[in-house]
C-alpha cells in the first residue's frame, strides 16, 4: 500500500468526522431559506470609526451600534483584501434577498457577514479545527463581549459555521443562507448574473477586489500547510494536493479502502 495509503490508515472514524463531516459545496441554491426573521435593533449612538457608506447598490448598511462595532472589529483584524469580500458578502445577498422580497434581520445578516472568515486570520485560527468553526468561534466570543443575546449570537455562529456547505446552509434561515449565498457568488462568481451591471460596478467600486483571487489561495494554502488535517474532506484539500508536494491529507476514497472491515 502507497504511503498515503498507510496514513489513512492512521485516521479514526472520529477523527474523520471531527474534522471533515460533510464535503462542503461550492455554489449557490436556486431556492431561498424560508423569510423567517426577527427584527433589528434600533440604531444606538456611539462613535463613528471609518464610517462605511449608508447605502450601497440600493442596499442599506445597518447603523446599529453592534454594526459599527462589528465593522470596526473586522477591519481592524481582517487585511483590506478580505474585509473587502466580508462587505461584498452582504452586500451581494441583501441584494438578491431584497429583490426577492425576503424577509431577514438586516443587522444580524451584516454582523454574520462581516465575521464569516475570521478563521482565515492567524490570531483566530486554532491547530486542529476547520477554518469555518476557528471562525464561529471567534464571532461568538467577540459577540459575547457585545453583550449580544446567546440565541441571536447562535444564528451568527451557524451561518458562518456552515457558509461554505451551500446545501446545507439555504434550508436554513435567510442569515445564513445569505453568508454562503453572497460568499460563494463572490468566491467563484456562482450566478453573478443576478446582479445588474450597473449595481455590480457600484459594489465594486465601494469595494474593490485588489487581489482576492490570488489572497484567498495564498489563505488556502497556508491552512493546507499549517493544519492540513483541517482540510480533510473539504474542497481546499484539492489545491493542497495540486500545489503541496506529498500532501498529507488522505481522499475520501483513501479513507473508504482504509475502513476496518474484512472484505
Amino acid at each position: 500500500m502507497s504511503d498515503k495509503g498507510n496514513e489513512a490508515k492512521n485516521i479514526t472514524r472520529r477523527t474523520a468526522l471531527e474534522r471533515g463531516a460533510g464535503v462542503a459545496a461550492i455554489g449557490v441554491a436556486a431556492a431561498f431559506a424560508t423569510p423567517v426573521s426577527t427584527p433589528s435593533a434600533a440604531a444606538a449612538p456611539g462613535p463613528r470609526r471609518d464610517a462605511l457608506p449608508t447605502t450601497v447598490a440600493g442596499v442599506r448598511i445597518p447603523d446599529t451600534q453592534l454594526a459599527r462595532e462589528t465593522a470596526a472589529f473586522a477591519r481592524t483584524v481582517s487585511s483590506a483584501t478580505l474585509f473587502n469580500h466580508v462587505m461584498r458578502t452582504y452586500l451581494f445577498s441583501s441584494l438578491l434577498f431584497d429583490r426577492q422580497g425576503v424577509r431577514y434581520d438586516r443587522e444580524l445578516a451584516f454582523v454574520a457577514a462581516a465575521l464569516h472568515d475570521l478563521g482565515l486570520v492567524a490570531a483566530y485560527r486554532t491547530p486542529t479545527e476547520r477554518f469555518e468553526v476557528d471562525g464561529a468561534d471567534a464571532a461568538q466570543r467577540f459577540l459575547k463581549e457585545q453583550r449580544v443575546a446567546a440565541e441571536r449570537a447562535e444564528v451568527v455562529w451557524d451561518a458562518i459555521a456552515l457558509h461554505t456547505n451551500v446545501g446545507i446552509a439555504t434550508r436554513k434561515r435567510p442569515e445564513i443562507a445569505m453568508i454562503s449565498i453572497g460568499s460563494g457568488m463572490d468566491f467563484a462568481g456562482n450566478d453573478i448574473q443576478r446582479i445588474p451591471s450597473d449595481l455590480l460596478d457600484e459594489i465594486l467600486t465601494a469595494f474593490p477586489r485588489a487581489g482576492f483571487k490570488q489572497d484567498a489561495v495564498d489563505n488556502i494554502l497556508s491552512l493546507c500547510r499549517t493544519k492540513p488535517m483541517s482540510v480533510l474532506m473539504h474542497p481546499f484539500a484539492e489545491v493542497g494536493r495540486r500545489h503541496i508536494p506529498d500532501f498529507p491529507v488522505p481522499t475520501v476514497e483513501d479513507l473508504l479502502r482504509a475502513a476496518p472491515f474484512d472484505e
